[in-house]
């Protein structure tokens, strides 16, 4: 998506954002999947206060994915972490029938 920008930090960084990824088993192209996915719905983390977005990897994995907004135009997101979360209920039920 051309009005999303997103910031990784150095693959090597111990400290960083793709570190903190790589410890879940989750890789920057899932993240950017479920971010770029217009179809992903956001909301604001109980637990940090930050922007959390919900939605699926292209293989198919439901995600979590926890980010910084650093900026409006255009929009450009700081992924802080991301995990495997349960899929909501309706989702379940449509994918069963």
């Amino acid at each position: 998506m051309d009005d999303i920008h997103i910031v990784w930090d150095l693959d090597d960084d111990p400290d960083g954002n793709v570190q903190h990824i790589q410890e879940h088993d989750v890789t920057m192209d899932e993240v950017e999947d479920v971010l770029y996915d217009p179809n992903s719905v956001t909301s604001v983390s109980r637990s940090s206060g930050e922007p959390i977005t919900f939605g699926f990897t292209a293989s198919g994995r439901y995600l979590a994915v926890v980010w910084e907004h650093v900026q409006d135009d255009p929009l450009t997101m700081r992924p802080i972490t991301a995990y495997d979360a349960p899929e909501p209920s309706a989702r379940k039920k449509r994918k069963k029938r």
